[in-house]
């Protein structure tokens, strides 16, 4: 009786380690190209942090047209991808595709709509879920906008709203002839909308009043920060504490540091990445705080290929750390486990995906621990499954 009783706790033991193994595992979303790769949209991949390794054969396949940019509203269950289609694709229209998780973990799709703009790519939630805001970058005339689409009870998205243009500087001869939306970012406490145009090198502010349905956005006072002319302002990270925001500025390869207090940026710093001699070709892309908001983090891609780490002072100023090779070729965008113990990095033209150990204290990135084949990997989101 008393075998039988010990190999029963025994075996209740193992299946909750066991159960509880299992949950401790994560999923990743990928976002990648399908105009020149062979993956499928969208791919849902197991992560297993206590080895600090994805599982290659995918838990799902979303068929998704270049699908650059993942939003996720964990709260509701739902996933968005902004797809980066434009007259160069066999889809010439950009469109946001929407899915809704089942109760297996599976996303469904739900729905799609026309983001009235070629070459969407880069989307944000509003804080009440009811509007995606979404920036078509538009590189052929007559350039870029920002695109506001309401969403349904559902999360289904609805048609275009609203649109916002801007005046391009015209510094860059190719790159700011016309403008470029590069990204759109709401404020910490969900009252303003922050948007970032490359080609008119400044970021305009809106401020949010959803009262207004059709039209949630107005421009605030001022309604944009001035940037270095020729800057090309790519995406914009809030810290933690919602007191400072970093800015990545693609033309000029440089950060920028600023005091944020409601909708108004106080620059304080302006960091060149790369040296004024180098013939090497840079090209700040993506830009993220960890968790703790100790550090920063910015992809630098072209002809360099690095991550760049900074350490944030107690004041919300930066300084360089460390700048570390992102193991393949433009490194698009990068994700931070919560741990904070591992970088995933999707290097886009060499279609992998780089997994690198991080000291969570030093902030400094460490070893290599895995490279995965995928096809133009574009955005990476992490989540844990139900």
């Amino acid at each position: 009786m008393r075998l039988r009783l010990a190999l029963a706790l025994l075996t209740g033991a193992l299946l909750a380690n066991g159960a509880q193994a299992e949950s401790d595992d994560m999923h990743i979303l990928i976002g990648s190209y399908t105009h020149d790769s062979d993956s499928p949209g969208v791919l849902r991949l197991r992560f297993d942090p206590s080895q600090g390794r994805l599982e290659p054969e995918p838990l799902q396949a979303l068929t998704s047209h270049n699908p650059s940019w993942l939003v996720l509203d964990e709260r509701r269950g739902r996933l968005y991808a902004t797809h980066e289609n434009g007259p160069a694709h066999a889809d010439p229209v950009g469109r946001v595709g929407a899915w809704q998780r089942d109760a297996k973990g599976d996303y469904q799709p739900i729905g799609q709509a026309i983001s009235l703009g070629d070459e969407p790519t880069h989307a944000s939630l509003s804080a009440d879920g009811r509007y995606l805001f979404v920036s078509n970058y538009g590189s052929r005339p007559p350039g870029g906008s920002l695109a506001v689409l309401p969403l349904d009870e559902d999360g289904r998205p609805l048609p275009v709203t609203q649109i916002a243009a801007h005046q391009a500087s015209g510094v860059h001869p190719e790159r700011q002839a016309s403008p470029h939306v590069h990204s759109a970012v709401p404020s910490p406490d969900g009252t303003r909308l922050l948007v970032s145009d490359l080609g008119a090198d400044r970021v305009f502010v809106y401020r949010y009043d959803p009262s207004h349905a059709e039209r949630p956005l107005r421009p605030d006072e001022p309604a944009s920060i001035e940037l270095p002319a020729g800057s090309g302002p790519r995406h914009l990270v809030f810290h933690p504490n919602g007191k400072h925001a970093y800015l990545a500025l693609e033309l000029s390869a440089q950060v920028a540091g600023f005091d944020y207090t409601n909708g108004t940026l106080t620059r304080r710093q302006l960091l060149d990445l790369k040296e004024s001699d180098s013939e090497v070709r840079h090209s700040p892309g993506a830009i993220h705080t960890s968790a703790d908001g100790r550090f920063l983090y910015v992809s630098d891609r072209g002809d360099y290929n690095h991550i760049i780490v900074f350490a944030i002072e107690a004041d919300g100023t930066l300084r360089e750390i460390q700048r570390r090779p992102s193991e393949g070729r433009e490194p698009r965008e990068f994700a931070i486990t919560p741990d904070g113990r591992f970088m995933l990095i999707a290097n886009q033209l060499s279609d992998a995906l780089v997994v690198i150990r991080r000291d969570p204290e030093s902030g400094k990135l460490g070893e290599t621990l895995q490279t995965l084949a995928v096809g133009r990997p574009s955005d990476i989101k992490l989540l844990t499954p139900n």
